[in-house]
């Protein structure tokens, strides 16, 4: 049984990209209905992502236990530790969001902070291209995130062989 506070490793890159598209259809609906109390909510759903995973978030749970199930697409297995901190930001970005709209009044700043989240959770949707992950990687390079960190990320070889026992033959 997986712990409570623990961040699944590897991640279904399917089901991230399927999460990413619920923070994008929600923070759309929040900016174009000027839904300020939306903001909060979003800013919960990835708190308790970094925190557990799907395992508190309710889109998270939808996502892989509802949705990503009953899609055609084969599991894509890629390292938790890079989608956790992009989670991470994804908090820092919506709870200063919230922030601005809540507390400071400054509604401007607000809305174009979650409109930065959109435009990275857009990347991660639809392209796969995850910003936070890269970031990770660039941290990580530099040495501020040891490597200990994330052993699958550092070792591209057995990335390679995972994935292609996963996809089977051709």
């Amino acid at each position: 049984m997986r712990q409570l506070f623990s961040f699944p490793n590897p991640v279904n890159e399917v089901s991230a990209r399927l999460v990413a598209g619920g923070v994008v259809l929600m923070s759309v609906a929040a900016l174009a209905f000027q839904l300020e109390w939306l903001v909060p909510v979003i800013a919960l759903g990835f708190i308790a992502r970094v925190a557990t995973g799907p395992t508190l978030s309710i889109l998270g749970q939808l996502v892989t236990r509802v949705i990503t199930p009953r899609l055609p697409a084969a599991a894509k297995p890629v390292p938790g530790p890079p989608k956790r901190f992009a989670q991470g930001i994804g908090a820092v970005f919506s709870l200063t969001s919230a922030a601005l709209l809540l507390v400071f009044d400054a509604d401007l700043a607000g809305w174009l902070v979650l409109a930065v989240l959109v435009l990275a959770a857009t990347l991660e949707a639809v392209f796969a291209f995850c910003l936070g992950c890269q970031i990770f990687a660039l941290l990580t390079r530099a040495g501020l995130i040891p490597d200990s960190v994330c052993e699958a990320c550092n070792d591209i070889r057995a990335r390679t062989e995972a994935n292609l026992r996963n996809a089977g033959p051709a």
